[in-house]
């Protein structure tokens, strides 16, 4: 059996020259439950993770490079733009 621990998630590709920047907001509490439907490797200083709440989708970003977390997030909207996003933040075509 595999050793749990020894498991990485998604590691986003490098940036690549020329990438779109994503328009990142201060974290607002709009809704008291937020579903985290995928999530970048928590060995990375920054993490990503693709959330569901109220109907909607959007990108939180954990930036843990300067001791306390800053929580930003990308904005609000439907299933298929964000799934978008995540796969051009995976990849590195946006940051």
């Amino acid at each position: 059996m595999a050793d749990p621990s020894a498991y990485h998630g998604i590691h986003p590709a490098p940036v690549r020259s020329g990438c779109e920047r994503v328009d990142w907001s201060p974290c607002v509490p709009r809704t008291d439950r937020v579903r985290v439907r995928a999530h970048t490797c928590e060995c990375l200083p920054t993490v990503y993770e693709m959330c569901a709440a109220g109907g909607l989708m959007f990108i939180r970003r954990i930036d843990r490079k300067h001791g306390q977390p800053e929580i930003h997030e990308s904005t609000w909207t439907r299933a298929r733009d964000v799934e978008e996003l995540w796969r051009r933040l995976i990849t590195g075509e946006t940051h």
